[in-house]
């Protein structure tokens, strides 16, 4: 954790984690566990809940949708959280559905996640990127902790 005289939190320092995972649906709950530690640990708890629910919906779209590496990142700059997910799919994420989609899909488990992350971020996007060569997208929204 960043620290400043007598071990107080740099509380606007800027901070980054990367967590790699397997292409497991069972390392959704060891990011989710993971980005609550993370934010306690920087005094940020008040975004866990949103934060923890930006990971998990984009890490299980990364696991369920592609194949390949994944990856969780958590970056902290000027008073913005980014949760953030990274696979080796360079196509674009199916774009979130509309609110006539959403009510048809509202009783199925599956396909509204990226409506769940437009609406619970203030912020959210994608871009495509290479990690080590291997081509993939990253896909992320931003928390204004501020």
């Amino acid at each position: 954790m960043p620290e400043t005289e007598g071990n107080a939190p740099a509380v606007n320092a800027p901070w980054e984690y990367v967590l790699h995972i397997p292409h497991d649906l069972r390392a959704v709950t060891v990011c989710r566990r993971t980005v609550r530690l993370i934010l306690t640990m920087h005094g940020l708890i008040r975004l866990t809940d949103v934060a923890e629910l930006l990971a998990t919906e984009l890490v299980s779209n990364a696991v369920r949708h592609t194949k390949g590496r994944v990856a969780l990142r958590l970056r902290m700059r000027a008073g913005v959280l980014r949760v953030g997910a990274w696979d080796a799919d360079p196509e674009p994420p199916q774009p979130p559905p509309s609110a006539e989609e959403l009510t048809q899909l509202a009783h199925r488990e599956e396909g509204c996640g990226l409506a769940l992350v437009g609406s619970c971020a203030d912020l959210w996007g994608w871009q495509p990127l290479s990690r080590s060569g291997v081509k993939g997208k990253y896909v992320w929204g931003d928390l204004v902790a501020a």
